[in-house]
C-alpha cells in the first residue's frame, strides 16, 4: 500500500497540494509557540509537584504522563493548523485506546490501584503487613504488584488490585505492639500465686515497655483450669524476640511456684453395684 493510500485511510484524505507556504508557516508558529507552552506548564507541573509531599512516590509517573498528553494535544493542534482533518486521526486512535484498554484491563487496574497505593501509603517498604491473611515484610510497592517476604524467606507478590480492595493490617507504622498471651493453671493454685509467678516472667525482659504497663489478668473460668491473660506492649522489633522466650519462661515459674498447668481431662468414677 502507497504513502498516499496509507495518509488517506487515516486522515480521510490529506491534499498535500494544498500546503501553502502561508500554511506551513502558521503550522511551523504553532508549533515554536505550542513547544514554549508545553515547556512553562512542564515547569508549573514540576513546581506544584515538588511542594506536595503525598506524591512523591509517583512524582515520575505524572510528570511523564502530563507531559505525554501535552505532546499529544499539541500535535493535534499543529495538524489542525495546517488544515489536516484530525477528526480521523482522533477516531483511529480512540478505537486504538479502547481495544489497548480492553486487552490490558487488569494490568491497567493494578498501575491505577499501585499510584492510589504510592499515594496514600498504607505501607511502604520495611513494614510489616497483613493483606488477605497473608503476613510479611514489604519488600516492593510497584506499580503493578506489592511483594512481601514472609517469615519463612518467601516471596509474595500481590497484585496491587487485590491490595487496594482487601483489608490491610500494618503491624509497623505506629510503632509498637499489644501481646495478648494465655495460659492456664490448676483450680488448686492460688490467684495471686499464678499472677506473681507471671509478673516474675514479665520482668525478666527489658524490652517490655512500662508505659502502657503488662497487664495479669484472669480471664475465664474452664472445665479443668482456670485461664489466664497477659497483656503487653513491645516495640515491633522486639515483638518476636520476646514472644516465644516469654512462653518458654511460664513453665519454670509454674513449676517454681508448684503452680500445675493443667489440661483437658475426663475423670471417669466406676460404681459397684
Amino acid at each position: 500500500m502507497s504513502l498516499d493510500a496509507i495518509l488517506s485511510q487515516v486522515t480521510g484524505g490529506v491534499s498535500w497540494q494544498a500546503l501553502t507556504l502561508s500554511t506551513i508557516l502558521r503550522g511551523v508558529l504553532t508549533l515554536i509557540i505550542g513547544i514554549v507552552i508545553v515547556k512553562i506548564l512542564m515547569k508549573l507541573v514540576d513546581r506544584a509537584l515538588s511542594r506536595s509531599k503525598t506524591v512523591v512516590a509517583v512524582r515520575g509517573y505524572i510528570r511523564s504522563t502530563v507531559r505525554i498528553l501535552l505532546w499529544s494535544l499539541l500535535t493535534v493542534i499543529v495538524l489542525s493548523s495546517i488544515n489536516v482533518p484530525v477528526t480521523s486521526i482522533i477516531a483511529v486512535f480512540s478505537v486504538a485506546g479502547l481495544a489497548v484498554s480492553l486487552a490490558l484491563q487488569n494490568t491497567l487496574s493494578n498501575l491505577a490501584s499501585g499510584i492510589v497505593i504510592m499515594v496514600s501509603k498504607p505501607f511502604v517498604v520495611g513494614d510489616y503487613v497483613e493483606i488477605d491473611n497473608v503476613g510479611g515484610t514489604v519488600s516492593t510497592v510497584g506499580l503493578v504488584y506489592s511483594m512481601l517476604v514472609t517469615p519463612e524467606n518467601k516471596e509474595i507478590y500481590i497484585p496491587n488490585s487485590q491490595v487496594s480492595s482487601a483489608k490491610v493490617i500494618n503491624y509497623t507504622h505506629l510503632g509498637r505492639r499489644r501481646m495478648e498471651l494465655l495460659f492456664s493453671a490448676s483450680y488448686d493454685a492460688p490467684t495471686e500465686t499464678v499472677k506473681t509467678a507471671l509478673r516474675e516472667v514479665v520482668e525478666q525482659f527489658p524490652q517490655i515497655l512500662s508505659d502502657p504497663a503488662p497487664a495479669i489478668w484472669l480471664n475465664a473460668y474452664k472445665d479443668s483450669c482456670i485461664e489466664y491473660v497477659v497483656r503487653v506492649w513491645t516495640t515491633t522489633d522486639d515483638y518476636w524476640n520476646v514472644y516465644y522466650p516469654l512462653l518458654e519462661a511460664v513453665r519454670p515459674a509454674f513449676d517454681r511456684h508448684g503452680i500445675e498447668m493443667t489440661y483437658n481431662h475426663l475423670n471417669v468414677h466406676l460404681m459397684k453395684p
